[in-house]
């Protein structure tokens, strides 16, 4: 009919021709890279390759502690303990409590005080009330964050500038 405009397609033989509809192509959507600095970015995948998942339909209250990498996509209340491992709050995901581990990344929203062993980063979609302690801490542009830092020195470097002031005031 006159009103289906017909278009040769590229590549198939002369004189072929298809609906004008079926060369719709879709995009397929980009993966976000939210940090910029390609130090931060390493730091998203888990430092081993054994992560637990609290998935988005999960709510727990009570403590928690472990010797794994840990993802929370769900609801947390209560002090979380991960001395050794890497801890994420994805974007969906709330916790309400007190955290300790080697790596925090946020995502998500928390309320409590934060220590991490290496670093606290906070996401473009994280939201932060409270207090972050940590030796290194990276705050993504359009993150909320209302609180303290802390920036913990490595005590082994103190000691020999704590030295050092002592004897040029003699």
């Amino acid at each position: 009919m006159w009103w289906e405009r017909k278009a040769e397609i590229p590549g198939s033989r002369k004189g072929e021709t298809q609906p004008a509809s079926s060369m719709i192509r879709v995009a397929t959507p980009q993966r976000e890279t939210p940090m910029t600095d390609a130090a931060l970015k390493s730091s998203v995948i888990p430092a081993s390759n054994h992560a637990s998942y609290l998935s988005g339909s999960l709510v727990l209250r009570g403590e928690l502690s472990g010797k794994d990498d840990l993802v929370i996509e769900g609801q947390v209340e209560g002090p979380i303990s991960l001395e050794e491992h890497c801890l994420t709050i994805a974007a969906q995901g709330q916790v309400k409590s007190d955290i300790t581990a080697r790596q925090v990344i946020i995502g998500g929203s928390v309320v409590g005080k934060i220590s991490a062993a290496e670093k606290i980063e906070i996401r473009k979609t994280g939201h932060v009330v409270g207090d972050l302690k940590a030796a290194g801490i990276a705050i993504e542009e359009g993150a909320y964050f209302k609180g303290s830092i802390e920036v913990v020195r490595d005590k082994a470097g103190e000691v020999p500038r704590a030295a050092a002031a002592s004897r040029s005031a003699l």
